[in-house]
């Protein structure tokens, strides 16, 4: 692995690099924070599929982009006399020190749970208004409900047993079944959000990240159906051609082959 000056070196290039690109190249000298946003947001998809992959060559290659992008926002900063790429890192210095203190202060912590409640006092006390202030409004609802349902345990609202969660999840469907009995498609719109509100939080309980597990299926499925969509092609047959039954037989077949997943 590189040395610590080894990697200064390389941060100094690639700042040097975009000091460059900023001055001469006619694509770069035309970006804006607002023009680079959307492309921040796929990069940031293209690490979590690498990750979730376990490529670890891509996930190389996706921090790259990641810091590119984390340079760029830095150098338009310091155009403007607002900010740089050195108070960009002294900020997140200050915080990671502040928000540490049973490592750079004289607070003492038994688990990973006493952390994460001390982390979300100390930003109440650092000025925030709410606990769920600082909770994207853009995250997808699925990751969001996730965060909000974390950030409030951090502050001890939460159910003390697994078992709690589970019982929840059975009322939230059990209200769904009933909305679908009255045919409400309002209600039952409401109520299956409850129900999915409620899985992620169990989710929680069970330490598995809701997200990861979902795309994990989604993964698997679009393996299966692929598989369906070869072994169709490989006996002529079109899809839309062939009964549920024919289709039934290559997804069996798809999951004995995937059935370690």
């Amino acid at each position: 692995m590189n040395t610590r000056e080894q990697q200064l070196q390389a941060i100094d290039r690639l700042l040097t690099i975009m000091d460059e690109l900023r001055e001469q190249c006619p694509w770069d000298k035309k970006q804006t924070l607002q023009t680079l946003r959307h492309l921040t947001i796929e990069e940031t998809y293209e690490l979590g599929d690498a990750i979730l992959d376990n490529d670890l060559e891509e996930v190389k290659k996706e921090l790259g982009d990641l810091l590119l992008h984390i340079v760029f926002y830095a150098k338009i900063g310091s155009e403007t006399n607002d900010f740089d790429i050195a108070d960009v890192a002294n900020g997140i210095c200050e915080k990671l020190i502040n928000r540490h203190p049973h490592i750079y202060g004289d607070i003492n912590v038994e688990n990973e749970e006493d952390v994460k409640r001390n982390w979300e006092n100390l930003k109440l006390k650092e000025g925030k208004k709410s606990v769920l202030q600082g909770v994207p409004n853009s995250l997808p609802a699925l990751v969001k409900a996730n965060r909000i349902q974390d950030k409030v345990a951090g502050v001890g609202f939460d159910w003390e047993q697994p078992e709690q969660v589970f019982q929840k999840v059975e009322e939230e469907l059990a209200e769904l079944q009933e909305e679908l009995t009255n045919n409400n498609q309002d209600k039952i719109e409401a109520e299956f959000g409850d129900v999915l509100f409620s899985m992620v939080n169990y989710a929680r309980f069970l330490k598995i990240n809701p997200e990861n597990a979902l795309e994990r299926t989604n993964k698997k499925f679009i393996g299966r159906f692929q598989y369906l969509e070869k072994k169709a092609k490989e006996n002529g047959k079109a899809l839309q051609d062939m009964t549920l039954k024919e289709m039934d037989i290559f997804w069996e077949e798809a999951k004995k082959i995937g059935s370690s997943n």
